[in-house]
């Protein structure tokens, strides 16, 4: 194939899968990362670094000026761009960067533009979910041929409870809720399927957990006896409260991960990796 490809959010977990998969299937690939340094070393929770890709783009997403131009000559767009922890404001990156991408890709006449957002963002109050919900709607009104690919959640995500059963000592949410966490390689292959088609598609791995189930599985994978405490109710309401107070993005991730304990996030069933055995990995790398 020589449809050149740009992805944005190329260093996350996310996009350093889509650059792999899409390099492996023949894609020229423009990168646009903030550091071709960073994004050149392997990634965190097993993320592979970024290899064979054809042109690189460094600079803010955030700026108009490097923005503009960023997609002439290419084919598609994919964008994995967006705030979970990191140090920014959900609404300048989820919404308004990406609006700038893609107004960047109608003027280009970029054929299509696929989108990894997150599964419910169409129902969230949280400001993270609220933006990028925002930025799909955009999308889905464009001119630009849309794919819309919501995760359930990362088995990046997830890791955590990994350094909690390292500890002994594993928190889990209450109720019991279910959740279908995809590796980045299955849910790039998924994405990567979908760039001749139109829609939106709701996707997770194989695995349909509860979160004492993953926790279990990580319990498993360090090899240790470890105590599995639920957090009360309370305790997560009193934990958005505070942070509420505090504000800024103490507010932003607790509310936007509140969000995630209360509802089932599955989607299609899709891929061969399996949230055990990449706990098992990820103790073996140390």
């Amino acid at each position: 194939m020589d449809d050149l490809v740009v992805v944005a959010g190329a260093t996350g977990y996310a996009g350093r899968f889509l650059v792999r998969e899409l390099v492996s299937r023949g894609h020229p690939v423009r990168a646009v990362v903030r550091s071709r340094a960073r994004a050149e070393a392997d990634g965190a929770h097993g993320a592979p670094a970024l290899v064979g890709v054809a042109e690189w783009r460094e600079g803010d997403v955030s700026d108009p000026a490097f923005v503009a131009g960023v997609t002439r000559g290419a084919h598609r767009v994919v964008s994995a761009l967006g705030v979970t922890r990191q140090q920014a404001d959900p609404w300048a990156i989820d919404y308004r960067a990406n609006l700038g991408l893609l107004a960047d890709a109608e003027r280009e006449q970029v054929r299509s533009f696929l989108y990894v957002n997150v599964l419910h963002a169409d129902q969230g109050e949280s400001l993270i979910l609220r933006s990028k919900a925002a930025f799909s709607q955009a999308l889905q009104r464009s001119a630009v041929t849309h794919q819309v690919v919501n995760p359930s959640g990362y088995f990046s995500d997830v890791s955590e409870f990994l350094d909690m059963a390292r500890r002994g000592l594993i928190l889990v949410p209450p109720g019991h809720v279910r959740l279908a966490p995809i590796h980045g390689a299955d849910l790039a292959r998924y994405c990567v399927d979908r760039l001749d088609e139109t829609g939106i598609w709701d996707v997770g791995g194989p695995d349909v957990l509860t979160y004492r189930g993953i926790a279990e599985l990580a319990a498993a994978a360090v090899g240790r006896r470890c105590r599995i405490v639920t957090i009360p109710r309370t305790a997560v309401s009193a934990g958005v409260w505070c942070a509420r107070r505090v504000g800024g993005r103490a507010e932003t991730l607790a509310e936007f991960f509140a969000e995630g304990l209360g509802q089932d996030a599955i989607g299609e069933r899709f891929g061969d990796h399996e949230l055990g055995a990449y706990f098992r990995d990820l103790t073996a790398q140390g």
